[in-house]
């Protein structure tokens, strides 16, 4: 990691600056990003726009990354925009990411993109797309995450957080906890940013499974009636709310409008419109196998209740974290759906090992057992299930990109390889 603009602001130069060619929407925050970026990406994409999604990481192949209209960027084209950039490359030695960033920005201005939803790495003060003066700022939530980095405190990560609203640009954000929520609110009258508050929000579900939601959701005070999110999960309503509020903050100018007709046809195609994946997404029936890429204390929190809603118990919970993440916590709250655990480690050196997941789970023995591989951990519960018990996967995403791999019975590179 080198922290800072001054590289990418480097690279992005020798490119002429792509990034200044196209409107976008900025996303920050702990948990959400994602799903809110997707969502954002799904209404103009509904409403005819040429719309740019970048977020990070991917689950299985780097092209996940950039996408058009929800097209990955091809494989040829990331090739070709990493060969022009290579004197530069090598000359100045930026990080992954910054040269991941500067790639996506000149993919979106040379295919004429009119906005792409950007989706901050990590922080957001120092980081790499902080480069861009976005129509909207959003800011998810706060938790206290990669402390190592961002400060051991909720207020100095929201400080970081904080750091992508720019002068007179409106900052929408789901935040509630009200340490954050200060720091929010004193850095947007600074900088002249009108606050936007979407927590306040209210929801009645009518119909909640792995397929859909069907809700009834106010936002700011307008009434959304049987709303129908292709996301499952009670943790998506918030997120919904939060992509809603920001787009009707995107329409109170004249370069865009999204009608309410394609913010209900954008979000009853996330998947489709975006190729948003690994939100309890389930990818096989018999037996049920859901990915989700719950990666943290408070990610885990919100997936349970997620599970408690939809009347998921007794599950095989293949299960998986990384080492720099609460495991004691996240196991705490997975557990209580957990027939039995099947603990694995990623093939990246940032993973726990399996051994030590494991001790982090208080269930009787023979109900934990730790697997050689993500692989071999998929295999067990495939054959332990005996296509009736259904199967989650989940605890980060690369735990959730190898298993998706395996389904697929595809084999790629991680990152670290």
């Amino acid at each position: 990691m080198k922290f800072g603009l001054g590289g990418i602001t480097r690279l992005l130069e020798t490119l002429e600056n792509p990034h200044r060619k196209f409107a976008t929407i900025h996303i920050a925050g702990t948990n959400g990003k994602g799903s809110v970026a997707s969502m954002l990406a799904a209404f103009f994409t509904a409403a005819g726009y040429r719309t740019g999604l970048y977020t990070s990481p991917d689950l299985v192949s780097f092209t996940e990354r950039i996408r058009i209209d929800g097209k990955r960027i091809s494989q040829h084209e990331v090739a070709r925009y990493v060969d022009a950039l290579r004197p530069s490359l090598l000359k100045q030695q930026p990080t992954f990411f910054e040269a991941t960033t500067a790639v996506a920005f000149a993919h979106f201005a040379e295919k004429k993109v009119e906005i792409a939803v950007i989706e901050a790495g990590l922080g957001g003060r120092l980081d790499s797309t902080n480069v861009v003066r976005p129509s909207v700022s959003v800011i998810t939530n706060i938790g206290l995450e990669h402390t190592e980095v961002l400060g051991d405190t909720i207020e100095r990560i929201a400080r970081e957080k904080a750091g992508i609203i720019k002068n007179r640009v409106p900052c929408v954000t789901g935040v509630s906890q009200r340490r954050a929520l200060a720091v929010i609110r004193a850095t947007c009258e600074k900088r002249n940013a009108r606050l936007i508050l979407a927590s306040r929000f209210s929801a009645s579900i009518r119909e909640m499974s792995l397929n859909r939601t069907i809700v009834d959701l106010t936002v700011r005070g307008i009434p959304y009636e049987r709303l129908q999110l292709s996301l499952p999960g009670s943790y998506q309503l918030k997120n919904a709310a939060l992509a809603i509020a920001a787009i009707q903050e995107v329409n109170r100018s004249a370069r865009f409008q999204i009608a309410e007709r394609l913010i209900r046809s954008g979000l009853s195609r996330v998947q489709e419109l975006t190729g948003l994946d690994g939100r309890l997404s389930l990818v096989r029936r018999n037996p049920r196998v859901i990915l989700d890429v719950a990666h943290n204390a408070d990610g885990a929190r919100m997936l349970a209740a997620s599970l408690q809603d939809l009347g998921l118990r007794d599950l095989i919970l293949v299960f998986g974290a990384m080492k720099d993440k609460n495991c004691g916590a996240m196991a705490r709250a997975l557990e209580p759906f957990a027939g039995e655990v099947i603990t694995v480690a990623a093939r990246t050196e940032r993973s726990r090992s399996a051994e030590e997941v494991a001790g982090a789970f208080a269930m009787p023995p023979g109900r934990v057992t730790a697997a050689l591989s993500v692989q071999e951990g998929v295999r067990l519960a495939l054959q332990r299930s005996h296509q009736k018990t259904p199967i989650l996967i989940t605890g980060s995403h690369f735990i959730v990109g190898e298993a998706k791999e395996f389904l697929a019975e595809k084999k790629n590179l991680t990152i670290s390889e």
